[in-house]
């Protein structure tokens, strides 16, 4: 079994288990999630958005004179990215404030709506999964860095989602995420694509990376814990940047 395999399922997992943890489910939020959330603002900002650089040579070197002027296209990518994942959960949340005022009065959003952020994030997974494997050509222990801070983004996810949609979720919203991850993978192996499309798929995931994980983090409803989550957040930037020094 592969190594990215292996890391597959340890990043899918986190949608299986984390609901078990009921310390996870208490308000004032976990530190725990708070800590994960520090982990996953520090990835963004200290290994993705300076990578980001790295992918934006790629890009240049594959783009058509004609749109030369794009000086910043992989910025772009990932701005984009953001704005997408951020459209789909008003969407996500308009529909479900409409529906808590239907007949059925249990404040949860209908099954359409469930089925449609369900996919959302579906796809999100699959593009994670996706890049998993792709990140071969970087050392293992960026792989591992890598799973680390999905592991735990996944987890602050996974705890938003479920708060969302409660029991559909569990009965059948993080089985089909946790095969997005995998499926993900799987197309990894099946399916090279060039190193500029590599590029853009991973500028686009950084965006929605980054609005996920600062939209769980600032609504003041979440009542986050602010040193565990600095913690996390300077815990993890220090050991990006020992080991980015050490390569």
């Amino acid at each position: 079994m592969s190594v990215t395999l292996i890391m597959a399922c340890v990043i899918a997992c986190a949608h299986i288990f984390s609901g078990h943890l009921s310390f996870l489910r208490v308000i004032p939020r976990s530190w725990v999630l708070s800590a994960a959330g520090g982990v996953s603002v520090a990835y963004v900002f200290v290994h993705i958005l300076p990578e980001l650089q790295q992918h934006q040579n790629v890009i240049q070197d594959h783009t058509p004179q004609s749109l030369a002027f794009l000086e910043h296209h992989v910025y772009l990518v990932a701005m984009l990215g953001l704005m997408f994942f951020y459209v789909m959960e008003r969407l996500v949340k308009a529909s479900a404030e409409s529906d808590s005022g239907s007949q059925r009065g249990e404040g949860t959003p209908g099954v359409g709506v469930f089925w449609f952020h369900m996919s959302i994030f579906f796809v999100y997974n699959v593009l994670i999964g996706y890049l998993l494997l792709q990140r071969t050509s970087h050392s293992f222990y960026s792989l591992l860095l890598f799973t680390i801070a999905m592991t735990l983004h996944f987890m602050v996810n996974d705890h938003s989602l479920r708060a969302a949609h409660k029991h559909r979720y569990d009965l059948a919203g993080r089985w089909f995420l946790t095969a997005g991850v995998l499926t993900g993978w799987l197309a990894g192996t099946v399916i090279q694509v060039e190193e500029a499309v590599v590029s853009i798929i991973f500028a686009f995931l950084a965006g929605g990376i980054l609005l996920n994980v600062l939209k769980e983090e600032l609504p003041k409803e979440q009542q986050s814990r602010v040193l565990p989550f600095v913690f996390g957040a300077i815990f993890y930037s220090v050991l990006l940047l020992i080991l980015a020094t050490a390569e």
